[in-house]
């Protein structure tokens, strides 16, 4: 199994962007708040504790929030990033010989910006280590900073034009409830309650950088932040990679049997594995079935009753409980716009 990636039918939990939705209320209206949220399709019943959103949702909340405030981080540095900032970022990096030097091209941008904040690049020849340095006793956006570390890395890939490999990444915020989440996002080890938040690579790794056009900046700006916050690597934790494969040959179909003979390993490995990973064979296949179902119900194309058959269920009585087990709401919920 060489080429599978990350399906995009992943969700997050609600508790992923709160911090962020918090920065945002500090700069919007009540009335403005609520109208981004509905026309991102982010009603109160994705918000729920135990509620889903989807990776549109983000972009398409991003992309409004951020043209909306004036702020293209949203509220999640005490300075406004300033309209067209990206931009510069992107006119910076693009000129950098090599992927080092886009890195610290990325740092010294930012600490120009930052106040609450710094970064620190260390290049040696075993590791290349950006760490988020606070200035002071500031408090820890969790969003702000996943956001942050995944841009450095979103930029270098760009760059590479391909995904570069992740080291590591460490958050100096304790282990939230939705750890899980991150794995999405990050294509690498991650750990929390670290001294400080940073992002590693292998100087090895790295490959040379790729000309990068105006239009290809035009492109990565267009997109942003599909383009560089979710990530396409193999190398993810062993749930994803199951994920993937149940996307790519049929929830339904795939035994732990199967699955395991594909990732080239036994049965008692992968269910190891899983355990590792805080999960188990029937609760990815379960996940992957809400989130085609959430996906399906947001489409607005098919009848509930249809969604319920597709995603295995005899009846709608039972899927209908099933969906709220999942995400504590009914079918009907993710339905409204």
């Amino acid at each position: 199994m060489t080429n599978v990636t990350p399906t995009i039918l992943s969700t997050v939990s609600s508790q992923f962007v709160d911090d962020w939705l918090a920065a945002l209320r500090a700069l919007c209206p009540e009335a403005q708040m609520a109208s981004l949220l509905s026309r991102s399709g982010l009603n109160a019943d994705t918000r729920s504790p135990n509620g889903r959103v989807t990776l549109d949702q983000i972009v398409c909340l991003y992309q409004l929030a951020s043209a909306q405030t004036g702020d293209e981080m949203m509220g999640l540095w005490s300075r406004p990033i300033r309209p067209r900032a990206l931009q510069h970022l992107l006119t910076t990096v693009r000129e950098a010989t090599s992927l080092p030097s886009a890195l610290y091209r990325f740092s010294t941008f930012w600490n120009l910006l930052l106040d609450d904040y710094q970064f620190d690049l260390d290049d040696t020849d075993s590791a290349l280590v950006l760490t988020l340095n606070p200035q002071g006793d500031v408090p820890i956006q969790r969003f702000g900073h996943m956001l942050i570390l995944k841009l450095a890395h979103g930029l270098m890939s760009w760059l590479a034009g391909h995904e570069v490999p992740v080291r590591g990444v460490d958050f100096a915020f304790d282990r939230p409830d939705f750890d899980l989440d991150y794995a999405i996002i990050f294509p690498a080890p991650f750990q929390f309650g670290q001294p400080a938040t940073a992002i590693s690579f292998d100087p090895n790794a790295l490959g040379p950088v790729q000309a990068r056009s105006t239009a290809d900046l035009d492109r990565f700006l267009q997109n942003a932040p599909r383009d560089w916050i979710f990530t396409s690597s193999r190398e993810h934790t062993q749930s994803l990679r199951v994920r993937t494969y149940l996307g790519q040959t049929g929830w339904d179909a795939a035994t732990l049997t199967q699955t395991a003979t594909a990732m080239h390993m036994t049965p008692r490995t992968l269910i190891r594995r899983l355990h590792a990973d805080g999960t188990s064979f029937q609760a990815i296949k379960d996940a992957l079935r809400r989130d085609i179902a959430i996906r399906d119900l947001q489409a607005g194309r098919k009848s509930v009753e249809a969604i319920a058959h597709d995603v295995g269920f005899s009846s709608a009585a039972n899927f209908h409980r099933a969906f709220q087990r999942w995400t504590g709401s009914t079918p009907s919920s993710y339905r409204r716009r």
